[in-house]
């Protein structure tokens, strides 16, 4: 019965008319209620009796490569349900069950297996979504969707639950157990969600859905059928906890044999726990105490010449889940990386042991969604009192200087739905406090506050957009504090020839503001974006938050032509045409940048895409770190890149760039990706990136005075640097099973920079520079045997001096982790970490050898245990 009910009974989907008279969506699947002693046993297997009377649904279409027609193969499913869990059964046929691609990986990394995955809109809000999936070798994946867009998912959603998949002779088969404790839904008698299907599957490069989102749109939730047939079940009191027990060593290399601090095994232990308990049916709370916010995997190396913050992904569990809410639809109000971060270290000794890290003493959160279309989701975290260690040889002494002050960092976020197309309504405030003692009030602000308003008003589904925000900033603290934000990269406000900028060391607060518009249409063939938005000269979410420059006005129009049905060559195409410029609030432009973009992909799948772009003459108000402005010139930069199909079992990518400049600048870069699978159990993939890049106008030093009038008095040095990078990302993953799995990681980067052509800016609001030892100048340029320069001037009444600048750079991050669900939910974790470093003040471009040569240099070693045990209380 059960056979017969895969191979050709059951139901296709049904139209209906909902309550009140309204038409109801296109299609709906029924779940089924299991008997009284009936059960399923999660094999994949689907051959209990029970799935012969699930309501099976067959009546899928193509949503890639040939819209709306059916699928090459076809396929059932059905869905089950008692008081604890849902139930989905699906069968995927094959005429050639040889050529499934289902090769092993973690969880979370389906891409290259075909696989089926399922959606779940249990508000029936038409906006949020959340998906579970599986793919033929078994592993599974989960995402959640918190905007009607099937493209945007928060991958920190981490639910429990199960599924296994079965390879037979006529394809393969699934079944998933989803308990509804790990879901969010009304507490309603009768249930009503939105329901979707995907079976993406890799060889044939074809994308089924229940109900495929037409091409030319943007949507998932809003675009759902119906599931019903869900009575009698209650949203649970999810009650969960997660108790860890963690060690670690930190084997360090080149450790004086003087030094205290240094040596040995270096060993830590840590235990903690999280809890994830809801209050109420819609909201969950999450809690953790002396938690453990270790990130296993390095950031990766760079070499920043510029003059501001190099900002990098957030990757601790804690702060990943639920993210998007907190985040909201706004600026970047709140940037999870700052709670925690390591703190200045300002101690002196002669050794001196500076904190890694900002102990988090403890944080907690509450996310939910209620009935009404309210979201809200609130952070709070407290981190502890740091001290570095010092230690004076002298007198053999210990000391201990106090580096950060207790911090409590809070984050609230409200937002509304409203409209049948679910417009979005939103507010966000974040605040910073810190229990500053007089030594440390110099450095840090007091109090911070971010937040404002934003909101996407939606019509037809989407198709057009109205987003925007209104923000604002405050800082308040000592003035020496406040003068240290006021001078940052960020603001520059002590640049002499700034005269729309109120520049006072002595205020004690800072206020700045933001703001956005921003209209869009995302149907058919032809879209469209306008924008216009502002950052105050004031405006700094630093504390909370992030951004990288302030003070500028800018606006963004672009337009989008795209073909989405397959023609005799390619299955899909398109182009765009941008522009973007920002004036500063003294009314010079900052930038004005034009793009043209195509994008076709063959009929083969490779993608190929190319852009070029070009920026006219312009003015940087930053480019002198504090000086006037100066003149940037005119450049454009050209880029293709073409790429082997999607889900291929091996898969490569190239990347060709190439820029000038009119100083004669240039850029090269060459990128790639290779991916090999040469079994199902193993993956090795390359990233190589090697970029050779000149700058005719890089920033040296300052010194002030003595400069000449067009310059304020200071001399502004800047070079010609020839710099060259080069990198590999190497990762290898061994699959033991979906649930046990080895993963590699490594990254060899060799960079050098070599510094040319010295010189002075010659006035504010150019790039000519007043060269160092050329004849006529003035000036004489001598390098002694370290490679320091000695400049003098006015016949030798003055002498400048430079330190070498030049460097060559190699390191070398890996790490090699094994990572064992060892139960549903409960982790095991065995880490290895390397962090090798080298550096010399001498410039040669670098090569591959320079890659090789970085795995012998010095670094510290870094051994770690966790596990992790998950408890559902309830």
């Amino acid at each position: 019965m059960v056979l017969a009910a895969l191979l050709g009974g059951g139901t296709t989907s049904t139209a209906a008319q909902s309550s009140g008279g309204a038409p109801a969506p296109a299609k709906q699947i029924r779940a089924v209620r299991l008997g009284r002693g009936a059960g399923i046993d999660v094999d994949g297997k689907l051959d209990e009796p029970v799935w012969a009377q699930a309501a099976w649904i067959r009546d899928f279409v193509q949503r890639l490569p040939h819209e709306g027609a059916p699928p090459s193969d076809s396929m059932r499913l059905a869905i089950l349900y008692d008081d604890d869990a849902l139930y989905i059964g699906a069968r995927m046929f094959s005429r050639d069950p040889s050529k499934i691609q289902a090769p092993l990986s973690r969880r979370d990394n389906p891409y290259q297996a075909e696989h089926l995955w399922v959606s779940f809109d249990s508000y029936h809000d038409r906006r949020t979504a959340y998906s579970f999936g599986v793919t033929a070798s078994g592993v599974r994946f989960d995402w959640y969707h918190a905007s009607d867009n099937q493209d945007v998912v928060d991958r920190g959603f981490d639910p429990v639950w199960e599924a296994k998949a079965t390879i037979d002779g006529l394809g393969w088969t699934a079944e998933m157990r989803i308990p509804f404790s790990q879901l969010r839904f009304t507490d309603k008698p009768v249930q009503v969600w939105g329901f979707n299907v995907d079976h993406w599957n890799p060889a044939t490069s074809e994308d089924v859905f229940w109900i495929a989102v037409p091409r030319d749109r943007t949507g998932w939730s809003s675009f759902m059928g119906e599931l019903v047939g869900i009575e009698g079940i209650k949203p649970t009191r999810r009650l969960e906890l997660m108790p860890y027990a963690a060690t670690d060593s930190r084997l360090q290399s080149d450790v004086p044999a003087a030094d205290p601090f240094n040596g040995g095994a270096n060993l830590a232990a840590r235990a903690g726990a999280d809890l994830k308990m809801g209050l109420g049916p819609n909201i969950t709370l999450d809690g953790t105490i002396n938690p453990d916010f270790g990130q296993v995997e390095a950031d990766p190396a760079v070499v920043n010449l510029s003059a501001f913050e190099v900002f990098f992904d957030e990757r601790r569990p804690f702060f990943t889940e639920g993210n998007q809410l907190l985040r909201g639809n706004g600026p970047s109000y709140f940037y999870s990386r700052r709670i925690g971060a390591r703190p200045s270290c300002n101690a002196s000794g002669d050794f001196v042991d500076c904190p890694q890290n900002a102990t988090i003493l403890g944080a907690a959160k509450i996310t939910g969604r209620l009935a009404s279309g309210t979201s809200l989701g609130v952070l709070t975290a407290v981190t502890g009192r740091e001290a570095a260690r010092t230690f004076d040889t002298t007198s053999s002494t210990f000391g201990r200087a106090v580096v950060a002050s207790p911090a409590g960092y809070g984050v609230a976020r409200l937002q509304q739905e409203f409209g049948a197309s679910k417009s979005v309504v939103g507010v966000t405030l974040t605040t910073v406090q810190r229990d500053l003692d007089s030594l440390l009030a110099p450095s840090y602000t007091r109090r911070a506050y971010a937040g404002g308003a934003d909101w996407i008003l939606r019509w037809d589904r989407g198709a057009y957009e109205l987003r925007g925000w209104l923000g604002f900033t405050h800082l308040r603290g000592d003035s020496a504090a406040i003068n240290r934000v006021q001078s940052s990269s960020v603001h520059y406000f002590q640049r002499p020839d700034a005269r729309y900028i109120d520049y006072d060391p002595s205020r004690t607060s800072f206020t700045g503001s933001t703001a956005l518009l921003w209209w869009r249409k995302t149907k058919g063939n032809w879209l469209y974006d306008l924008q216009y938005g502002w950052e105050s000269p004031a405006y700094d979410p630093n504390d909370a938050g992030r951004l990288g420059n302030a003070d500028g006005r800018n606006a963004f129009a672009g337009v989008i032509y795209r073909q989405t049905k397959p023609r005799a060559w390619f299955q899909n195409y398109n182009v765009s045409l941008s522009s973007f410029t920002e004036y500063d609030f003294g009314g010079d432009r900052q930038v004005l940048f034009t793009e043209l973009y195509g994008e076709v992909v063959l009929k083969n799948f490779w993608d190929l895409s190319s852009y070029v772009d070009y920026q006219t003459r312009a003015f940087d108000h930053s480019a002198t770190r504090g000086g006037p402005e100066m003149a940037t010139p005119e450049s454009w930069n050209w880029v293709v890149r073409l790429a082997s199909k999607f889900g291929a079992k091996n898969s490569w990518a190239g990347r060709v760039y190439y820029g000038e400049d009119e100083l004669n600048g240039q850029t090269y870069r060459l990128s790639g990706e290779i991916s090999l699978r040469p079994s199902t159990r193993f993956q090795f993939s390359a990233t190589p990136n090697y970029l050779r890049d000149i700058t005719p106008r890089q920033y040296v030093t300052t010194f002030t005075g003595g400069g000449p009038a067009a310059t304020y008095g200071s001399r502004y040095v800047f070079a010609r640097i020839d710099q060259s990078t080069f990198l590999m990302q190497l990762r290898a993953n061994y699959t033991i099973g979906p649930d046990l799995t080895l993963e590699l990681y490594g990254e060899p980067f060799a960079a050098s920079g070599r510094y040319s052509g010295f010189g002075e800016l010659a006035a504010a609001r150019t790039f000519q520079l007043r060269e160092y030892g050329t004849s006529g100048g003035g000036t004489t340029l001598a390098r002694d045997a370290a490679g320091d320069y000695t400049i003098t001037d006015n016949g030798g009444a003055e002498t400048l001096r430079i330190s070498n600048p030049d460097f060559n750079i190699l390191s070398f991050r890996s790490n090699a982790v094994l990572r064992w669900e060892w139960r549903p939910g409960s982790t095991l974790y065995l880490v290895w970490a390397q962090n090798k470093f080298g550096y010399q003040p001498t410039a040669r471009l670098v090569g591959f050898g320079d890659l090789t040569d970085s795995f012998g240099a010095r670094g510290d070693n870094f051994f770690a245990v966790k596990v992790s045990y998950w408890i559902p209380v309830n």
